[in-house]
């Protein structure tokens, strides 16, 4: 259902990757709604991914950036500002990689170069992401910018690794600079924290399809798809979210709120 929520707004959308990410589902809907905004990611996920042809989908740019380069964010923002002719009303921070993970390390034995890696692109970026739009003066008074989290940052997951960490100083510099930014611009800083989502990444993680079945026992609405979670974002970035901020919010069909559920008692009795 549309309702051309963001009609007039301008945005950017970080980490579209192929048609299972998040960010790719999001910058679906957000056209639909009446948003225009580039695209953006990393040169080598670019070369990965299907962006160029999402763009030719919702008639836009890609602007190639590094989240972890200063200089490629400033380009990126001031671009985006030309392309789009005005300052932006909202960014989509979906971005996270760990070395570590990717290459099966144990958590007992993980590589400390590789793990600060892990915090600069899935942690620090979101604080350069935020820092570069303040210093070039470019969100509008009342944006948004939402980054997308795990309840990971708050409990043990196995096989998260030092993505947890990263997760942790996603959602930390969320309300730091929540507040910072409100008093600066009235624009509104929250984490979204996704149920486990069928996206490419997320199926690469060892022990994956078993977590999400468990998930799906343990929340009594089922896992929120990467749909579920786009429909979030946008009511995030529209004038319906005006007051929220500096907030981590569950999106995860109640699993953050459940102890046990009869679908998983069932399970263990049989």
């Amino acid at each position: 259902m549309i309702h051309q929520l963001l009609k007039g707004k301008r945005g950017i959308i970080f980490g579209a990757l192929d048609e299972n990410s998040i960010a790719w589902k999001t910058a679906v809907k957000i056209f639909e709604e009446g948003a225009t905004f580039t695209l953006t990611n990393a040169p080598i996920a670019m070369r990965m991914g299907k962006i160029n042809d999402l763009a030719s989908q919702c008639n836009t740019q890609v602007i190639p950036a590094d989240a972890t380069s200063e200089q490629d964010l400033q380009n990126l923002f001031t671009k985006s500002m030309e392309v789009l002719g005005g300052k932006i009303d909202f960014v989509l921070h979906s971005i996270g990689m760990s070395p570590n993970v990717r290459k099966d390390k144990p958590y007992g034995d993980i590589n400390y170069e590789w793990f600060l890696k892990t915090l600069d692109i899935s942690g620090l970026s979101f604080h350069k992401v935020l820092q570069t739009a303040e210093k070039l003066d470019a969100m509008n008074e009342w944006g948004s910018i939402v980054a997308l989290s795990y309840i990971a940052a708050q409990r043990t997951f196995p096989d998260y690794s030092d993505m947890a960490q990263a997760k942790a100083v996603l959602e930390s510099i969320a309300r730091s600079y929540g507040y910072r930014f409100a008093k600066l611009k009235k624009v509104r800083v929250n984490t979204i924290s996704q149920s486990p989502t069928k996206t490419t990444a997320g199926a690469g993680i060892t022990g994956f399809d078993v977590f999400y079945d468990y998930a799906q026992m343990m929340s009594p609405l089922g896992n929120a798809t990467a749909e579920d979670c786009a429909n979030y974002i946008i009511l995030m970035f529209s004038d319906y979210s005006r007051m929220v901020t500096m907030q981590n919010l569950m999106h995860d069909g109640g699993f953050s709120s459940t102890g046990i559920t009869d679908d998983l008692i069932n399970r263990l009795s049989k």
